[in-house]
């Protein structure tokens, strides 16, 4: 058995030629140990002081060092923690910390807002109110991104067919997150990596390892696995499966395990409901108020198109909700002439068939400005799939499985499998993107749509061409 399955999913540590060695080495392995659950009340505690240290501060400045300014302190730092505690338990996991504290934080800026107009003496005007919810906001943020990436950490346990705990720590790996560490594997199969024992062995393991997570995989271990957890003498961890856990950890849905059954989740009587005129306000607003901004700017970016020979604007069929036919709009990026009549193909990385001035357009993606006019048109949303030509649309629906399942919704400007992943340019490319789809099919809602939309804006500031 590899090293990295005796010390709880970390690598062996080396050897320290300095005398504060068995120090560090010790102090990492009790950091390495400290489980998710027994880490929330670090950061519970620690968000509780954050917070209101700027309520203090304020009711210090308005009622002076007294009674009066601690209960008022008191009151406001309430409000806010109870709805950023709610805000984690109803925003996506995956979504990440900076949206469900932003979350948190607006719906108690609300609250707090309503309660100074009652309180005698605790008025506080629009400045003051944004200047405590920015307070609130970023030493929470930061202080929840410090603690889960030091202590935070859940420790998963995977049970299944061999090699699915690589998958998972591969998911881990390849997704870059900080939020799980696998500390092993429970199989009747033969050693691997991870592998700590059989499924016989299950409960001693459980309690030897401590997993906050314990997730199990398709196959026949799956019913004795549950056995034997309910057997254990701890019951200090969820249990999940396979494909929830991607979905509920990396915001997508493994199309491998995926059946048709999965699509009733759509329809669950408790899928909170995200109805068409809400989303149509959405796109509505939106595209309305970037036209409105990026007049200008498209006029300027219409003369450098215009530069080269072709038209401004290039018109293209794509598919929408429901397999209808669209036209959408985009500035000309590549020369005129860039396809043979009825051979369609990919964009490239690199691609030579761009022009200089579409090759900066498609960096900054500045090229799909016209498609807000494609919006308020209603043909497609702010959020959502990419749409696709209908002539890669059965070579698509037959190589990949459920394609057509992305037409339940309408196509977007922007959405999760983009923000995820890059340009699609093959089968494998759609397919990984495919499986970002179809999670934002099931979990969309305005929250998310406005996750997206922020995140979207600072790939492009902090990340152009992505």
């Amino acid at each position: 058995m590899s090293s990295r399955a005796h010390t709880g999913g970390l690598p062996a540590t080396q050897p320290w030629s300095g005398e504060l060695s068995p120090t560090l080495v010790a102090a990492a392995r009790i950091v390495a140990t400290i489980k998710a659950s027994e880490a929330k009340w670090i950061t519970a505690g620690g968000r509780a002081i954050l917070v209101w240290s700027p309520c203090f501060a304020f009711a210090g400045y308005r009622f002076g060092p007294s009674g009066a300014a601690f209960a008022a302190s008191l009151l406001l730092a309430s409000i806010w923690l109870i709805c950023l505690r709610s805000a984690r338990a109803a925003v996506h996991f995956t979504l990440g910390i900076p949206v469900r504290t932003a979350v948190g934080t607006v719906t108690g800026l609300v609250g707090v807002s309503a309660m100074a107009l009652w309180v005698p003496g605790l008025g506080m005007s629009t400045p003051t109110l944004l200047l405590l919810a920015l307070s609130v906001f970023v030493l929470t943020s930061i202080w929840e991104g410090l603690v889960q990436r030091l202590v935070g950490k859940r420790r998963v346990l995977v049970v299944g067919p061999s090699g699915a705990a690589d998958a998972v720590a591969e998911a881990v790996a390849f997704e870059g997150h900080t939020h799980f560490t696998v500390v092993g594997a429970v199989n009747d199969g033969p050693d691997d990596t991870y592998r700590l024992g059989s499924v016989a062995e299950l409960s001693r393991i459980v309690d030897d390892r401590r997993p906050d997570l314990i997730v199990i995989g398709n196959g026949e271990a799956s019913s004795a696995a549950i056995d034997r957890l309910l057997a254990t003498s701890s019951r200090d961890f969820k249990v999940v499966g396979l494909p929830h856990f991607f979905d509920y950890a990396f915001g997508r849905v493994p199309l491998d395990d995926l059946t048709p059954s999965w699509f009733m989740s759509i329809l669950h009587i408790w899928q909170r409901p995200y109805t068409r005129f809400a989303k149509r306000t959405f796109d509505v607003v939106c595209a309305s108020v970037g036209l409105v901004l990026a007049a200008p700017l498209m006029l300027v970016i219409a003369c450098l198109v215009r530069l080269t020979r072709g038209p401004i604007i290039y018109r293209q069929i794509r598919v929408g909700e429901g397999g209808r036919p669209f036209t959408i709009y985009k500035f000309r990026t590549m020369k005129r002439d860039a396809e043979e009549p009825g051979e369609p193909a990919y964009a490239q990385e690199n691609d030579p068939r761009v022009t200089p001035v579409g090759r900066l357009l498609r960096k900054t993606h500045l090229d799909e400005l016209p498609q807000l006019w494609v919006v308020l048109k209603g043909d497609m949303s702010i959020v959502g799939p990419r749409p696709e030509r209908p002539e890669f649309i059965p070579m698509l629906e037959e190589a990949v499985p459920f394609f057509t399942r992305r037409l339940l919704v309408k196509p977007g400007i922007t959405g999760w499998a983009q923000l995820r992943r890059d340009y699609a340019s093959d089968l494998e490319g759609a397919a990984d993107k495919l499986s970002y789809d179809l999670w934002y099919v099931r979990h969309r809602n305005v929250v998310v749509d406005l996750a997206i939309c922020a995140k979207t804006f600072s790939t492009l500031f902090m990340r152009p061409g992505r």
